[in-house]
């Protein structure tokens, strides 16, 4: 029996647990609200501005948005498995990142745009699909580019909406090349490369609105307060995560040690390198530590600080563990005590937990370095937003290539210069 088990579940791990959350999300969706105020609250999701910061459990309900997350996200396992790639980090890392960003800014009608515009990129250069799916799924963090345009232009609405669709297109075409050349740039330090691409894309993109006279207006919408039922739930999700990776490992936990000696730099798929068992019970790790942080530091469980916590722990499976992880979280907590900002500010929360973008920073140059990374994310984030108004959903992944790209050549430099000394000095000796 127990042999007959393993045999039928082995390589559908993470196919399980994936659809496992989907269906987490919908019964959450389903116990917090009415079948009329889920419908309600996704029409409100769906036809509403999506510029940062805009909460989906502000602005539409709890329910809802989760029902927005398990929508999203079903939609990214189906395109995987039509296009029959196996699961790995990758794939835990572009599902969890799209879960987490439906609870603030992507809902399944303005993603579409940006998944056909790849797949025309794909078709016109004869290649597969499945070569391109995951910068489709990750470049949907434009997608509220695409709502803005439906409400930002002077025609009428049927004329707004088309451009809003060419205009998705267009971002979804331009990505793949754009992306392929930004991971050069930062030499795979910042793990959310996809999100520096789309902040340079909706940069020239913004710039090109304003020369028309066409500026978009600030939104903030946030949820205060953390409640203690999602506290809760949280960590019991964590936690499961963790035993079922311990049980897809026979009970043992010693390869997470090996895991953490990864300096994390992209590419480091933990699936591939470590295991399905060993990547999971890392997600679970990670994932508490960054609950724990929020609520340590009195922070709110609202809509975008819960979707960073699901893509941290997505990224747990792609370059992230708890070694190179709380070098640059600290970082983060620590520039608080320089500036005027406040742990508890909502773009320095959102901020340090998706600081795990320069864990390899850490990973590689060691604590110090992770530190001072950590340090220079919280300054540039919140300045880096009014580039492109709010439209690019990583505005944390623009944010980390910034600051890749300035301090790893600095690092580099510096640490090979005092290799090169070190050597001199035990040749005279």
């Amino acid at each position: 029996m127990g042999k007959r088990f393993w045999e039928r579940i082995k390589g559908k791990e993470l196919l399980i647990f994936s659809i496992g959350t989907m269906f987490l999300l919908l019964a959450g969706a389903f116990a917090m609200a009415s079948f009329k105020e889920l419908l309600e609250g996704m029409w409100t999701i769906i036809h509403s501005r999506d510029a940062l910061i805009t909460d989906y459990f502000e602005l539409a309900g709890v329910g809802a948005a989760f029902l927005n997350a398990a929508l999203v996200m079903g939609m990214g396992i189906l395109l995987i498995w039509w296009q029959k790639i196996p699961f790995t980090g990758l794939t835990m890392a572009v599902l969890f990142i799209n879960a987490g960003f439906a609870l603030f800014g992507k809902n399944p009608v303005n993603v579409l745009p940006m998944i056909f515009g790849t797949w025309l990129y794909a078709k016109l250069h004869r290649s597969k699909m499945s070569r391109y799916i995951y910068t489709a799924l990750f470049g949907s963090c434009l997608a509220p580019m695409v709502t803005e345009m439906v409400y930002l232009l002077p025609f009428p609405l049927w004329i707004n909406f088309l451009c809003a669709v060419a205009v998705g297109i267009l971002i979804g075409f331009v990505l793949p090349p754009l992306s392929m050349h930004t991971a050069s740039m930062h030499m795979g330090y910042n793990l959310f490369n996809v999100g520096f691409a789309a902040g340079l894309l909706a940069f020239v993109l913004v710039c090109i609105l304003q020369s028309f006279g066409l500026e978009s207006d600030s939104v903030f919408i946030w949820k205060s307060g953390r409640e203690v039922w999602m506290a809760v739930s949280m960590y019991l999700y964590f936690l499961l995560t963790f035993l079922f990776g311990l049980f897809l490992n026979r009970g043992d936990w010693k390869p997470l040690l090996k895991l953490m000696r990864h300096p994390g730099r992209a590419v480091a798929d933990f699936v591939l390198m470590d295991g399905i068992g060993t990547t999971l019970m890392n997600m679970g790790i990670v994932g508490g530590i960054c609950l724990t942080y929020i609520l340590l530091i009195g922070g709110d469980l609202s809509g975008p600080v819960v979707g960073a916590i699901l893509t941290a722990f997505g990224f747990a499976s792609f370059g992230v563990h708890a070694r190179n992880y709380l070098p640059v979280l600290a970082g983060v907590f620590l520039s608080t005590f320089f500036n005027h900002m406040a742990p508890t500010t909502p773009g320095i929360q959102m901020g340090a937990i998706f600081a795990v973008g320069l864990s390899p920073v850490a990973g590689q140059f060691g604590i110090p370095a992770g530190i001072l990374a950590g340090m220079l994310h919280a300054v540039v984030v919140v300045c880096t937003s009014s580039f492109y108004e709010g439209l690019n959903l990583y505005n944390n992944g623009f944010s980390t290539g910034i600051v890749a790209i300035v301090i790893v050549p600095m690092l580099e430099s510096f640490i090979k210069g005092f290799e090169l000394r070190h050597k001199k000095e035990e040749t005279r000796e």
